[in-house]
């Protein structure tokens, strides 16, 4: 009973968007993080830049852009878990928001997960300039269901764009297979296309 009650966990987590949320405000954070639940997100919620970062495995500043982080998260638990949304606050101490998502479009294995910019502050360059960065979206806070209502379009383009990645990734099987077929000398029709004239 307890495994099964286990593995229906894990086919369920399976399913949903895993999302990365940081903000260094705790009251902010757990706004997000509840909206994010509510609306049947996993979350992963951090109080930095520099710990999304950590947690991505992007926090060495020699990282090689050709070499593929070590681990989604320091934490071995979440090792298996894939980010498929960052939503960060663009005022932060130390790194801002708009820093961190500089950070992600600039790595080979992150650039294309989906991030949306958080501010209580409505400023159109700053809000111009995240989105002319890579931004999917920037929302003022305080965010609102209806503002995470409008995530789920971002993450289906981000899965969507992840499953043509894999399948350019695999060789094409299925055509080399039918080549096989009809090539082969144990086929049982015969091929009468090679001698006939077009008329």
């Amino acid at each position: 009973m307890a495994v099964e009650m286990a593995l229906a966990t894990t086919m369920a987590t399976e399913t949903q968007f895993h999302v990365l949320a940081v903000d260094d405000c705790l009251i902010d954070r757990k706004l997000i993080e509840r909206l994010l639940k509510t609306s049947s997100y996993q979350v992963t919620a951090v109080d930095s830049g520099s710990k999304a970062l950590e947690f991505l495995g992007l926090n060495g500043e020699n990282e090689l852009r050709d070499s593929k982080p070590a681990s989604v998260s320091p934490d071995p638990y979440h090792q298996h878990l894939e980010i498929n949304m960052i939503i960060t606050d663009y005022c932060m101490p130390g790194m801002t928001g708009y820093d961190l998502l500089k950070k992600i479009k600039e790595s080979k294995y992150f650039k294309d997960i989906p991030v949306v910019i958080m501010s209580s502050e409505n400023v159109p360059s700053r809000i111009n300039r995240c989105l002319k960065e890579g931004a999917e979206e920037f929302f003022l806070k305080p965010v609102q269901l209806s503002d995470v209502n409008k995530l789920r379009p971002h993450l289906m383009k981000g899965r969507c764009k992840e499953e043509e990645e894999e399948e350019e990734d695999q060789p094409n099987n299925k055509r080399k297979g039918m080549e096989e077929i009809v090539n082969s000398p144990d086929r049982t029709r015969t091929r009468y296309n090679d001698g006939l004239e077009v008329v």
